[in-house]
């Protein structure tokens, strides 16, 4: 039995995702890509000067071709996610602009080294199912930054990545580097390797980049991930359910332009919603109506029968502290209990704003038991309990039993020496040191002794060629060094 949580009766479902079509078709979406507003117009919809008005049909056809299942591959070829049912996975929030230094106290821009260092440590801590394009790094052209992203992802790690485009551009030389270190097109198509985020832009907005890249990933056969954003009263209705139902409206749009591209290619219902701050006028992650909304609709999602996404297991705060841990912590369970396939943020700081490698050390352990917590209680034995407790009142102690040697491990996870658990005299001897100071040491051993599968010689040659031609396209001497 695995813990769940729910927020809507099946009344409420249907009734969110009823309103949902008749949104699309009374009011309908803006849409800025002539090519998605061509394949919309050909199967029906009505066109008219951008604004897009999709009949209930159209939706229900495009639902039937979406899978309801998404498998992605690391650099061995093995599983590493299986998006779908109530199955969970855990990868670090992406695009972060800043980078929490804790040597200075505060955030700065990263650089090639902080992306290297980022990627290397995600790629050795188990929680984290996939690696993500976490950092912006302020030292290549920001026209190119998305694609060298991808770039020392795939030279640092084995792990699939969670990545997007910034610029329609983008999308061929980035697809150039993921087919080349999976062993090419096709075999990039049957087995992929990354995940590519597509946003509209709320209320019922595609731009011409969201579309192109919904359309790339259809018929490249890379799994698209919707990320809709609506903010309660600010960018969408106030109430939760009216998010809700937005953002419900939004990302069927999405599916029915991504099914319209190539039907059955694998996209998955996602978003990044937040309860806006009326008072500082911020849109909090950590707040508990983001977490309700983020649960919400990923009930709807399932509802649908399409594998599911979030923003969760993330933190406001500025730096790595009591908030952090307290945000991330509380977020990472209700996504577990909400069954969320694919859970993007740990790490994150500062409304997304900010990753922290300190943070993301420490969340694989929330991650890890929330991981263990959506396994729920197994009844290991039959009777349960009843011979084991006459055998350890015969020896006054169950310590030594072999039932107890059997399953302690199983029963329970162990976390790692970022989280204390020892007396306080141990404490003491140790240094007297807080979470955040473990976890930097913890930080220094990784990056100083993990080695990351790289791929071979012919796939890093080729990668390392796209790359060097976008940097030369950006005007650039050449790539920051790589230590």
């Amino acid at each position: 039995m695995m813990p769940r949580v729910e927020f809507f009766t099946g009344h409420d479902r249907k009734k969110i995702v009823d309103e949902a079509k008749t949104i699309l078709e009374k009011i309908g979406v803006f849409v800025e890509n002539d090519e998605a507003a061509a394949l919309l117009d050909g199967a029906g919809a009505k066109v008219e000067k951008g604004r897009v008005r999709i009949h209930a049909d159209l939706v229900e056809r495009a639902l039937d071709t979406a899978p309801e299942r998404i498998l992605l591959y690391d650099r061995g070829g093995d599983v590493a996610m299986d998006l779908g049912g109530d199955r969970i996975h855990f990868n670090p929030g992406s695009a972060a602009l800043r980078i929490f230094d804790p040597s200075i106290g505060d955030a700065r821009t990263p650089v090639t080294e902080d992306v290297v260092r980022f990627v290397t440590l995600t790629d050795a801590l188990p929680a984290y199912a996939a690696q993500s394009t976490g950092l912006i790094p302020g030292d290549v052209p920001e026209a190119i930054a998305d694609r060298y992203r991808v770039y020392l992802g795939l030279l640092h790690s084995s792990k699939p990545i969670v990545t997007g485009t910034f610029r329609v551009e983008a999308f061929e030389p980035m697809h150039a580097m993921l087919s080349a270190a999976a062993g090419g097109d096709e075999a990039l198509r049957k087995k992929p390797i990354a995940i590519f985020d597509c946003c509209p832009s709320p209320p019922l907005m595609w731009s011409d980049l969201t579309c192109q890249a919904l359309i790339d990933c259809a018929r490249t056969g890379i799994p698209a991930e919707l990320v809709s954003m609506p903010l309660t009263g600010a960018t969408s209705p106030v109430t939760l359910a009216g998010a809700v139902t937005q953002h419900c409206a939004e990302n069927l749009s999405g599916i029915v332009i991504h099914q319209l591209a190539l039907p059955g290619s694998p996209i998955i219902y996602g978003g990044s919603p937040a309860c806006f701050d009326m008072r500082k006028g911020t849109t909090p992650m950590g707040a508990i109506e983001t977490m309700m909304i983020d649960g919400a609709y990923a009930e709807i999602g399932k509802y649908l029968g399409v594998p599911t996404h979030a923003y969760m297991a993330l933190s406001d705060s500025k730096p790595v502290d009591y908030q952090a841990g307290m945000e991330t912590a509380m977020v990472a369970i209700v996504a577990s209990v909400s069954g969320i396939n694919n859970i993007s943020g740990p790490g994150m700081l500062d409304f997304e704003s900010c990753q922290s490698l300190e943070k993301l050390v420490l969340d694989n352990e929330i991650c890890a038991m929330a991981l263990r917590l959506a396994e729920g209680i197994t009844l290991r034995d039959d009777p349960i309990a009843l011979p084991l407790i006459e055998k350890g009142l015969e020896k006054k102690e169950f310590l030594s039993l072999p039932h107890t040697m059997k399953w302690f491990r199983r029963e329970a996870y162990m976390p790692g020496e970022v989280i204390e658990r020892g007396t306080l005299d141990e404490w003491r001897s140790k240094g007297r040191q807080d979470a955040a100071k473990r976890a930097s040491a913890r930080v220094a051993e990784i990056l100083g002794s993990h080695m990351p599968m790289l791929p071979d010689d012919g796939a890093a040659a080729r990668i390392e060629e796209i790359m060097a031609e976008e940097a030369r396209k950006a005007g650039m001497a050449g790539l920051p060094r790589i230590e």
